[in-house]
């Protein structure tokens, strides 16, 4: 049973809020066996259907482009005349195949879920470049599934193929004989209906997979008792009510955030007004977090902890400006800072080995060149 990282299980279903913010974030039921039915269906059937123009169509141009005149050959030109003629007219004969193709990718996808354009999900994320991470989905209960679907759409590419070449075997040699544009429609009907077969496999793959993804969806969105409760309160608590709990949590964030000072890996000032904590552990992934950032007196108490607890505190105004107005507490710095920050973590790397007599002292840090979009003035 789903646990969170309190221990509490997950057993209530979800709220609408939560399906919804889900949503927005990106997160929602896909099957790609589904989206390959669609488009090997929509394949087959193009191919039985336009195949047989499609197969007309090259062999005019094989014959056409095969076919030169002494007068060609002393024409420089004629070469690319042939080749914007020959592309077009293809393109014109396979347009009807290509846009069948283009509606089955797209429609294949919004079968399950519906339409979702979530701009979240396309941010870089640095968890998926960290080897552990990578290693621990390799060997998830999700990769296992993946690996069965896999073995699955194997065996039934080997049945189709070993069909095919039993069933077609005499067609099949008989086509090294056949005319030239006989030959090519009787290979695109031998391909389109052995699309169509292994389509038709794939079926049992995808209502397999379906219930499989809505499952694991569903799953990744139970909730506990407390969460739905607080949910409640949040959204349905008096106006009172909410200002109480508004402060209360801007009281326990700000104790939070003190008490998680200690872990930061750099503090980052203005040198006076602000003051940002960040740390980045490359074991969990993810880009670096804002642990605390205050300004004023909440900044000289930042810098006090700081400190006491012999973390690294660093001058850079335009960069403690950006991430102050630009990060949430305990959020992921933006993908636009990703840049500098890497920059200070470095420097504070190597002010690391010197302190532990592993390297020589590092050059100053030097300007940290922040994107236009990010800056913030003083």
């Amino acid at each position: 049973m789903a646990e969170n990282e309190n221990g509490q299980d997950k057993t209530e279903d979800p709220t609408e809020k939560k399906v919804k913010d889900s949503r927005a974030d990106g997160q929602i039921a896909r099957s790609k066996e589904l989206t390959t039915l669609v488009v090997m269906l929509m394949g087959a059937g193009g191919l039985l259907m336009f195949g047989s123009g499609i197969a007309q169509m090259m062999s005019e141009l094989m014959r056409d482009n095969f076919t030169i005149s002494r007068e060609t050959l002393m024409d420089q030109s004629y070469m690319g005349k042939a080749l914007l003629s020959s592309g077009l007219h293809a393109l014109v004969v396979m347009l009807p195949f290509l846009i069948a193709m283009l509606v089955a990718a797209l429609v294949g996808p919004i079968m399950l879920g519906g339409w979702l354009f979530a701009t979240k999900s396309l941010m870089p994320k640095f968890s998926r470049m960290n080897p552990a991470a990578g290693l621990k989905r390799m060997f998830s209960p999700h990769a296992l599934v993946e690996l069965l679907k896999s073995f699955g759409k194997f065996l039934i590419i080997l049945a189709v193929a070993l069909v095919v070449l039993s069933n077609e075997r005499n067609d099949l040699v008989a086509i090294a004989h056949e005319p030239l544009e006989q030959a090519m429609i009787h290979s695109l009907l031998v391909v389109g209906w052995s699309s169509f077969w292994m389509a038709c496999g794939l079926i049992f793959i995808a209502a397999a997979d379906v219930p499989f993804v809505l499952y694991e969806a569903h799953k990744k969105l139970l909730m506990t008792k407390q969460e739905v409760r607080d949910e409640h309160k949040n959204s349905e608590g008096s106006p009172e009510v909410k200002q109480r709990i508004r402060q209360l949590q801007r009281e326990m964030s700000q104790r939070r955030m003190m008490a998680s000072i200690p872990e930061a890996d750099v503090i980052i000032t203005n040198p006076t007004h602000f003051a940002v904590a960040l740390k980045y552990d490359p074991e969990q992934g993810g880009a670096p977090m804002l642990l605390a950032k205050g300004t004023d007196l909440v900044a000289l108490k930042i810098r006090e902890i700081g400190a006491h607890n012999q973390i690294l505190i660093l001058e850079s105004a335009a960069l403690a400006r950006s991430i102050y107005y630009g990060t949430e507490l305990d959020q992921e710095i933006p993908a636009g800072l990703y840049l500098a920050v890497a920059q200070v973590l470095a420097y504070v790397y190597q002010i690391r080995q010197f302190r532990a007599g592993q390297g020589k002292r590092p050059d100053p840090l030097g300007d940290i060149k922040i994107p236009p979009d990010l800056q913030r003035d003083a």
